[in-house]
């Protein structure tokens, strides 16, 4: 490994402000100032902010080897350095604090040709609210008030699943009553305490080995409601879903385009043996497929545009799942509206009518220009 990152030593779970130096610092907090998504340090590069779905460098010099080193180095805690040096990649949380205002941050360090890189993501102060992010609060209501199963949040990376599902797991905590557990690579949004509900949120590498114990063990701890981060491998899928079959309500993500995606990529998750008992369990414990894209909006420099696919499960989508006829879970989509389902295309149509988008994003992001009337 080209770069190793010396230890530090984190006061907490996070790494502490005092391990962030300048002019990282003040790169972040601009960063969250502006109502950028993500900050890009690496080398040869100057600092670059992801603002409202655009690249924008900073009016600073390319940085060399060494500077990104010596910025970088202090600010990865003690946990996270072993994970780094195993695996070449880690992700961790940690807060900066300017002014009295802690601001939370997801760091992603990385080894490009030999040399330590990281992509941060700017953490919201407070969970947003619906109005906010654009996601219909009735939509919302409805998947917090499935009793049980399995609702999937998929899309591609920086889509704002996990903003979403903050306010949703966010809106069943403050209605009280429910014991909530979630299991993220790392903590991003942290849920305040509320009256009678009670959420624990574990770290995967901090709390728990992996997702898929997180959940397992998570079962003997009297959750109503499961939060997991991401299903990535056949062990945490199975989890899931046993979870959804034995009366929880879980909620998760994945790396997929579509709603038809999801569900494919599900099943691919396991031996091709195995795969239509997958399929039948899925059918039963599916509650809905949310698929996200974030659009540019038609006014340059606001922030970018929340457009959906709302798949619910039916009579045909049940059908379509056990017997793997994915392709017509399109159809079912479209034929599906009176009870409440949103294909993509209409979901893209209506920004566009109501002054949202411009007709060119509207004619990149929809299968068929004909839609658009």
């Amino acid at each position: 490994m080209g770069d190793v990152i010396a230890m530090s030593t984190p006061g907490s779970n996070a790494a502490s402000q005092s391990g962030c130096p300048d002019p990282l610092r003040s790169w972040l907090v601009r960063a969250a100032e502006a109502g950028a998504s993500d900050l890009h340090v690496v080398v040869h590069h100057p600092p670059v902010l992801r603002l409202h779905g655009e690249l924008q460098e900073l009016d600073e010099p390319p940085l060399d080897r060494e500077t990104v080193h010596g910025l970088l180095t202090p600010l990865c805690p003690q946990y996270a350095l072993a994970r780094f040096q195993a695996d070449k990649n880690v992700d961790f949380a940690f807060e900066v604090t300017q002014e009295d205002r802690n601001r939370r941050f997801r760091a992603n360090y990385f080894l490009s040709d030999q040399q330590i890189g990281a992509c941060f993501r700017v953490i919201p102060s407070a969970i947003p609210d619906f109005q906010w992010a654009g996601f219909p609060e009735s939509l919302a209501q409805r998947l917090v008030h499935f009793r049980n199963g399995l609702v999937l949040f998929c899309g591609v990376a920086g889509s704002g699943k996990t903003t979403s599902l903050a306010m949703i797991v966010n809106l069943l905590n403050r209605s009280g009553g429910y014991r909530i557990l979630t299991v993220e690579e790392p903590v991003e949004y942290v849920f305040p305490r509320t009256p009678h509900s009670i959420v624990t949120q574990r770290e995967v590498g901090l709390d728990v080995h992996t997702f898929a114990d997180g959940l397992k063990y998570g079962l003997r701890q009297d959750p109503d409601v499961i939060l997991a981060g991401e299903i990535r491998d056949r062990e945490t899928a199975q989890v899931a879903l046993s979870a959804a079959e034995t009366g929880h309500l879980v909620f998760s993500t994945l790396h997929t385009r579509d709603a038809k995606g999801a569900i494919s990529r599900y099943a691919d998750l396991f031996p091709q043996d195995v795969q239509r008992e997958i399929r039948s369990q899925l059918s039963f414990s599916l509650r809905a497929v949310i698929s996200q894209h974030l659009l540019p909006s038609l006014c340059r420099g606001d922030k970018r545009v929340l457009a959906l696919e709302i798949l619910f499960n039916n009579g045909p989508v049940a059908s379509a799942i056990r017997f793997g006829k994915i392709e017509s879970i399109d159809n079912s989509i479209l034929t599906g509206r009176s009870e409440g389902m949103l294909t993509l295309d209409e979901s893209i149509r209506r920004l566009l009518q109501g002054g949202r988008i411009s007709r060119e994003t509207a004619e990149h992001f929809i299968s068929s220009t004909d839609r658009l009337f």
